[in-house]
C-alpha cells in the first residue's frame, strides 16, 4: 500500500497499465508543442526575459538501488536536470541531478519545480526513499531533498527540507513545489504533508500542516463494504495567490480517490482553509493575470483507474469547474504567461516529455 506522498512512484502504478494509451481528444484547439525529449518533466517556471524553465526528473540509474513502492526496486542515477527553453530552442542548463527510478526510467523521483530569481534557478529535488537511505548516495545524490540553485550551472544547496522533515517523521520529506516570495522560499513537502517557509538565512519553519480523510476502501482491499481508511493529503504544488496567500494543491495518497482532491488558501499563522474543491489527483495550479484559478490533474479519473488521462480545468468564481481540455498524459506541472497555459505532457515518461503551449480564453 502506498501510504507517503511519492508523487512520481504513486504515478508509476497507472502508468504500466496506460502509457501507450491515447488520451482523450477535448475541443481545445490552437495547442502547440514548445520542447520534447523530456526526461519526467514535471514543474515549470519563465523568467523574466521570457525564456521557460523546466524541471527533468531524469531517468534513475543502476546504483545503488533500493526497494521500490511500486517497482521491484528502483535505482539512483545523476540523470536529473533543468532545461531552458526560448526561441526555438531548447537546452539543458543544469544537468547531473539526483534522480531515483525503475528499471524503465518511467515515473522517476529527481528535480519537480523551478523558479527563477535573477535568471538563476531556484528548484526541488525530490528524495524517492527513506530519509535513512540518503548517505549511501554517492555524489549529487546528496542533494535529493533539498531546495537547490544553481548558477551558471554551479548547484548551491539552500535549505534541506528533507532533514527538517525528519525531526517529527523519520521517513523524512519529499519537496515536490517551490514558490518564491519576498520573504523567501515556500515549498510543498508531499511527504511531510505540510508547507514550509525557507528563510533567506536558510532556515526552515512549517507554515501549515495538511490533514488525513477518510475516504472508502477500494472492493481489492477486502475490507467489510463502507470501511473507511485514512488517505493523506500529499500536497503537490505551491503558488502565491493574488492576494499574497499562498494556494497549494494536493495529489491525495492511496488510494486516490476521486472527486477529493482541494485547494487550500494558506495564511501564514492560520489554519488552512479549502477554495476549491471535488478535483481527483492534482499535480500542480496556477493563476493567469486576471485572478483566476487553474488546476492540473495528472489522473483525471483516478490514479486506481488506470488511467492517465490528465486534465486542465479553470475554477470559476462560482466555484464550478470548467474543463479546458483532457488531451493530456500524465501532466506534470503548469505555468501561465500572455494568456496561454503552458503544460509539461507526459509528466511520468523517460525521454518523451514535451512542453505543450495551450491557449486559454
Amino acid at each position: 500500500m502506498i501510504t507517503r506522498g511519492r508523487v512520481g512512484q504513486a504515478i508509476g502504478a497507472a502508468i504500466l497499465v496506460t502509457l501507450l494509451a491515447p488520451a482523450v481528444a477535448s475541443a481545445n484547439t490552437g495547442v502547440t508543442t514548445i520542447a520534447t525529449g523530456l526526461d519526467n518533466p514535471r514543474g515549470l517556471a519563465f523568467a523574466a526575459d521570457g525564456s521557460l524553465y523546466v524541471a527533468e526528473a531524469g531517468t534513475g540509474g543502476t546504483a545503488p538501488c533500493f526497494p521500490g513502492e511500486t517497482a521491484a526496486e528502483v535505482c539512483y542515477g545523476a540523470t536529473g536536470a533543468i532545461t531552458k527553453v526560448g526561441y526555438g530552442h531548447q537546452r539543458r542548463v543544469v544537468t547531473g541531478l539526483p534522480s531515483i527510478a525503475g528499471a524503465d526510467g518511467a515515473s522517476a523521483i529527481g528535480p519537480s519545480d523551478v523558479a527563477v530569481v535573477g535568471g538563476v534557478p531556484v528548484f526541488t529535488a525530490g528524495l524517492a526513499v527513506r530519509a535513512e537511505h540518503r548517505p549511501t548516495l554517492p555524489g549529487a545524490g546528496q542533494n535529493a531533498g533539498w531546495l537547490l540553485a544553481a548558477n551558471r550551472g554551479q548547484v548551491t544547496r539552500l535549505a534541506d527540507i528533507t532533514g527538517y522533515a525528519t525531526q517529527t517523521d523519520p521517513d523524512g520529506g519529499n519537496p515536490n513545489s517551490v514558490a518564491i516570495t519576498s520573504a523567501g522560499a515556500a515549498v510543498a513537502d508531499s511527504a511531510g504533508n505540510t508547507l514550509v517557509r525557507v528563510n533567506r538565512d536558510g532556515g526552515i519553519t512549517t507554515l501549515a500542516s495538511f490533514p488525513s480523510q477518510l475516504v472508502d476502501a477500494p472492493p481489492f482491499l477486502g475490507l467489510p463494504p463502507g470501511t473507511q481508511i485514512p488517505a493523506q493529503a500529499v500536497p503537490t504544488g505551491v503558488v502565491t495567490g493574488p492576494d499574497g496567500a499562498y494556494y497549494v494543491s494536493q495529489l491525495t495518497g492511496f488510494p486516490f480517490p476521486v472527486g477529493k482532491a482541494s485547494v487550500f488558501r494558506v495564511v501564514p499563522g492560520e489554519q488552512p482553509t479549502v477554495v476549491a474543491g471535488g478535483f481527483t489527483n492534482i499535480i500542480d495550479l496556477a493563476f493567469d493575470r486576471r485572478g483566476s484559478l487553474y488546476v492540473l490533474e495528472v489522473a483525471h479519473n483516478g490514479l486506481l483507474s488506470g488511467d492517465l488521462t490528465g486534465a486542465l480545468i479553470k475554477v470559476k468564481r462560482d466555484g464550478s469547474h470548467e474543463i479546458v481540455t483532457t488531451d493530456l498524459t500524465g501532466p506534470g506541472g503548469i505555468a501561465i504567461k500572455d494568456g496561454a497555459a503552458y503544460v509539461t505532457d507526459c509528466g511520468v515518461c523517460p525521454g518523451t516529455g514535451t512542453v505543450k503551449r495551450i491557449p486559454l480564453s
